[in-house]
């Protein structure tokens, strides 16, 4: 049987307006993104409106000599610029920095209809509008002053890429519809080699939220990769689900695999905890029950574990417009280790443990926001940093990069993907400011000669 999608059809051309804030939609937060974060988050009642709450930041990019806003005991820096939508990011172990350059893939079922009419002017305006240049590009320091001075045309002709692993002289990519590998040698700027199809992946017509990204085991015996849901609640039914809203575990030489966890509507980035070998990863969660709903997350993953997409939300919340319920499900749904904050579409994760960066940043991780296009005030538009403590988060997050808006309310930048380098500065993909920014420890302040920098 099908599930059935209760929200409101769009009935006339005039809500587009509406539904890109031009007139009409008042749907308000009513709590702050500080109470949707952490171990305890506020849930509050659903607030279910006629129309989505729109509210986007305009993409404008970067004006010239302008940079994101770091914070103190760290300063920031242009790796390289002029990229064509970077999202994903991949550190090679010669210290090569892989960017992936994409966006989604034509999606004939996705993109029928006035809803999708009023979703593309949404994705558009966003900065997320731009045909996808299906590349991986190389980017190198060559001199160690930290940017890339040198960079080469990686790979090209692939389909969406995102996610990319390098294990035993192969390097795996995650295009939207198949995971494929590559013969790779150490310092090679340029892969001609034709891809060899490890397994497809979900996608098809509509192919909802189109990004998988992988990562390899410790072992490097499996690779794990991440499926997003073929729609927001379910509202195509479940035959549209098959093996989605999940993370795959594929066996690398056998080319087959198995759904490792599942009910985690989109996760994105993964990350490995040395601390207890366990599975990260960043999810963002349902739309269009308010702004305050629901918070995106930092979990752990579980094998065998359910995160409660579709029927429910942060372990036992129903979502009643999922029909028929599955109390059954419901029940074992895992709660989440950690919100991220409703609507911040918390995508890039980089675990971290010391080094180079000060020692507030010592033992836990990087996440890049993306930033809500659907609360109101806006929410994301950041990268934060997570302590943990041993194996667990411990604390409110910290502001690492900020100031991806500007005061008129333009998203100057959205960030993707993060990493840490070769050195131990993170990295941060930025794709509509089209650059990967460098974040490093502040430089020390310059001596007046009497002993006193402070003056």
């Amino acid at each position: 049987m099908k599930l059935l999608h209760r929200t409101a059809l769009v009935s006339s051309t005039a809500a587009i307006a509406v539904a890109l804030g031009l007139s009409g939609c008042v749907e308000h937060a009513t709590l702050s993104v500080a109470d949707g974060t952490g171990t305890n988050p506020k849930l509050p009642p659903p607030n279910r409106t006629v129309l989505p709450t729109v509210n986007i930041a305009p993409a404008t990019g970067w004006p010239a000599g302008v940079m994101p806003t770091p914070a103190a005991g760290l300063m920031v820096g242009s790796f390289a610029d002029g990229l064509d939508h970077p999202r994903w990011l991949h550190v090679l172990p010669n210290g090569d920095v892989l960017v992936a350059e994409s966006n989604a893939p034509d999606r004939p079922v996705e993109q029928r209809g006035l809803r999708a009419k009023i979703m593309g002017r949404v994705m558009k305006r966003a900065g997320a509008g731009v045909p996808s240049a299906n590349r991986i590009t190389l980017l190198r320091d060559v001199d160690g002053d930290g940017r890339a001075e040198f960079r080469s045309t990686f790979l090209q002709g692939l389909n969406s890429p995102f996610g990319m692993a390098l294990v035993d002289g192969q390097l795996y990519v995650a295009n939207t519809d198949a995971l494929v590998r590559f013969p790779y040698s150490d310092g090679q700027t340029r892969i001609d080699a034709a891809p060899a199809v490890v397994t497809p992946l979900p996608g098809g017509p509509r192919n909802h939220h189109w990004t998988k990204n992988v990562i390899a085991s410790p072992d490097g015996t499996k690779l794990y990769v991440t499926v997003g849901s073929n729609s927001n609640v379910a509202e195509h039914g479940m035959d549209e689900e098959v093996d989605r809203a999940a993370i795959l575990e594929v066996d690398r030489r056998a080319g087959t695999y198995r759904v490792f966890a599942s009910g985690l509507r989109n996760p994105n980035g993964m990350a490995w905890n040395p601390a207890d070998a366990s599975l990260w990863t960043v999810v963002n969660e349902r739309d269009e029950i308010g702004s305050d709903l629901v918070p995106d997350y930092l979990t752990s993953v579980r094998d065998g574990g359910f995160y409660g997409w579709p029927y429910s939300y942060f372990g036992q919340h129903v979502d009643t417009r999922v029909t028929p319920p599955r109390p059954d499900l419901v029940a074992s749904a895992i709660v989440p280790d950690y919100a991220l904050g409703p609507h911040t579409a918390s995508l890039g994760l980089a675990f971290h443990r010391g080094g180079l960066l000060p020692s507030t940043y010592g033992n836990g991780m990087f996440i890049g926001q993306h930033g809500s296009w659907n609360r109101r005030p806006r929410s994301g538009y950041k990268v934060i940093f997570v302590p943990f403590d041993g194996s667990r988060p411990a604390g409110p997050p910290v502001d690492v990069l900020d100031d991806f808006v500007d005061g008129a309310g333009n998203a100057r930048g959205r960030p993707v993907g993060v990493a840490i380098d070769g050195k131990g500065a993170l990295l941060v993909s930025d794709d509509v400011g089209n650059v990967v920014w460098r974040v490093t420890p502040a430089a020390p302040a310059a001596s007046t000669g009497d002993g006193d920098a402070s003056r």
